[in-house]
């Protein structure tokens, strides 16, 4: 319930509609429970006096009671039909909000089929718990209580019988409740683990077809599968054998009471009618009491998913702000008027290591220092592995520092919001990411939301135009079937990596940021292609402030200065002639030395 009660605030907006459902329902169920009384009523009276009317009027009051109860039950599902869909539009949207919110960090952790199946499957079991298993409790519940009050006022020795399987049933429903939720979470884990796998086939498929992997990927699935045909066949043992005890159990004390019934209208103690409406009612009765196993299982299965879904949405979001901002002092013009500092991009002693990495595990990063001055480009070079991507993934905040600050411009970014600082870096990284979406829309994601909106816009068709010149783009695009409006399909990977990663790049400098980041943005291009792009660059890193992460020369020698990450540290700093006369190591990674002749240099 603890689980189940915390759906509330998604169901407080239609609370009434949900009530009146409820109230309609409790109505028509507890209306089949006059018909006994017509019953009585019929045999005791008009077929006891033979009278044919009265048989007629109790016949015509059977079918206007049953039209009735019909009508009611159609209405409580027409009344919570839109508001329980409008329930699960909400807390999907709810999900992917959060989903846009939490750190990559958190995205690293989690398999993208875990999150794909709580917010499709799980939310749909949550909405069928809400529109059934939830209203069918209560009006069954209530439907029992007022059931078994009829039945004892007809005749309480009768009814005494009948309540007889009340505690076995209890103990039985515990029992299940417990083993039941336990194979329900397993179940709802395991479809996770199952779409993850299908997704991973889906988007390597050409690595699968490339490697002829497809029955290793088979046999992945079918085990998969395997296990969950496993938990659901444990699933339906369970419903099986809490279905067969509440069967079984009222069918003994119906029998049970059917003899003693009998037995006393043999005697005379009893009239025919009541013991009629006697069984009637308990008959009604049995539907109420059989679907409380598989209404017990339906809420389980719901809890159990709602426990999977609160498991995101419970995952704290970093604040917005880190730091008290420690802005430079401001330098003052002729009138005393305060002139905005233009001091770059600093690293000040800065220290990451993953979230999930222990306290006394070395930092990927240890006391990074480095000033790129305002309007400078950086070129960034290091070993794989010596923490050129997650540097740059720490100036638009993808990573939080573990210590130390970085600041653009003298003010600390642990202080901006992100959707400030994000709107001053723009980035391009080294897998080139495109969204099923036109050429135009993926590009016109790098500029400001308003202008991104406006597509047909001059000031957006002019940067779009811009940014494609500068990526040199606009051969490739302009000859794709419809231009600038054409589907680059999923993940973009209807282009070539080469294209992808000269859209990327053109994304990131279409709104003309103060602050770029670039990592690696040309290692997908030809060598032509990468000389005209370089040229058309340069133009473009004249009027910002550059952090580019370089693996070649010619991508080096776009930039000022060179910053050498060796070990987690800044090792060097110069120009490119500088640091191929002063270090080693920066010789090695240049012109591909021998590593033994670098350890020797070293």
């Amino acid at each position: 319930m603890r689980s189940l009660l915390r759906l509330w605030p998604f169901v407080r907006p239609v609370r009434a509609r949900l009530f009146t459902a409820a109230f309609v329902a409790i109505l028509a169920s507890c209306l089949g429970l006059v018909i006994p009384l017509v019953l009585k009523w019929i045999v005791d009276g008009p077929i006891a006096g033979r009278d044919t009317g009265g048989v007629w009027l109790g016949g015509a009051l059977l079918l206007a009671v049953g039209v009735l109860e019909a009508a009611l039950f159609g209405l409580r599902r027409w009344l919570v039909a839109r508001p329980l869909a409008g329930v699960e539009a909400s807390m999907r949207a709810a999900l992917f909000r959060h989903l846009q919110r939490l750190p990559v960090a958190f995205h690293d952790r989690w398999a993208s089929g875990q999150l794909l199946s709580r917010a499709t499957g799980d939310l749909h079991l949550v909405r069928i718990f809400l529109a059934f298993p939830l209203t069918f409790l209560l009006v069954n519940g209530t439907t029992i209580v007022v059931g078994f009050a009829v039945l004892l006022s007809q005749e309480w020795t009768l009814g005494l019988v009948l309540l007889a399987p009340v505690a076995p049933l209890v103990v039985f429903c515990s029992l299940f409740e417990t083993r039941f939720s336990l194979q329900a979470r397993r179940a709802q884990d395991q479809i996770g683990d199952l779409t993850t796998v299908v997704e991973e086939a889906v988007l390597g498929i050409r690595i699968i077809k490339g490697f002829g992997r497809h029955r290793s990927q088979a046999r992945a699935f079918r085990e998969l599968s395997r296990r969950l045909l496993g938990t659901e066949l444990r699933k339906a043992r369970l419903l099986a054998g809490i279905w067969a005890v509440i069967t079984a159990l009222p069918e003994l004390a119906i029998g049970a009471a059917l003899v003693w019934g009998t037995v006393q209208v043999a005697d005379g103690e009893l009239s025919a009618g009541t013991l009629v409406a006697f069984l009637t009612t308990a008959l009604a009765l049995r539907w109420p009491v059989e679907s409380i196993g598989f209404l017990i299982a339906m809420s389980n299965e719901a809890a159990t998913a709602a426990d999977r879904y609160f498991e995101v949405l419970d995952e704290p979001v970093p604040p917005d702000t880190l730091a008290a901002e420690r802005p430079s002092p401001a330098p003052r013009g002729k009138a005393g008027e305060t002139r905005t500092v233009r001091d770059g991009l600093r690293f000040e002693g800065v220290v990451f290591r993953h979230p999930d990495t222990p306290p006394d595990s070395p930092p990927v990063l240890d006391g990074v220092d480095l000033h790129i001055r305002s309007g400078e480009t950086m070129a960034l070079v290091g070993a794989t592995g010596s923490g050129k991507t997650t540097l740059t993934a720490l100036v638009p905040r993808l990573h939080e520092v573990t210590s130390g600050r970085i600041t653009l411009d003298g003010r600390d970014i642990a202080a901006m919001s992100r959707g400030e600082l994000r709107s001053l870096v723009a980035v391009a990284f080294e897998e080139a990411t495109l969204f099923s979406a036109s050429v135009r829309e993926n590009v016109l994601m790098g500029t400001v939301e308003s202008m991104a909106e406006d597509s047909a816009g001059s000031s957006a068709q002019g940067e779009l135009a811009r940014a494609l010149r500068v990526a040199r783009a606009e051969e490739f695009t302009a000859a794709l079937p419809q231009g600038l409006d054409t589907q680059v399909g999923e993940q973009g990977l209807s282009l070539s990596g080469g294209q992808r990663q000269r859209l990327a790049l053109a994304r990131a400098v279409v709104g003309r940021p103060r602050f770029l980041v670039l990592d690696d943005p040309l290692s997908a291009l030809d060598v032509r292609t990468e000389a005209l792009v370089e040229a058309a660059l340069r133009e473009v890193l004249a009027g910002t402030t550059a952090l580019v992460v370089a693996h070649r020369p010619s991508t080096v020698l776009l930039a000022d200065r060179v910053a050498l990450l060796s070990r987690g540290r800044i090792a060097a700093v110069g120009t490119h002639a500088e640091l191929l006369r002063s270090s080693a190591e920066y010789r090695h990674l240049m012109s591909g030395e021998r590593h033994g002749q670098y350890e020797e240099e070293l």
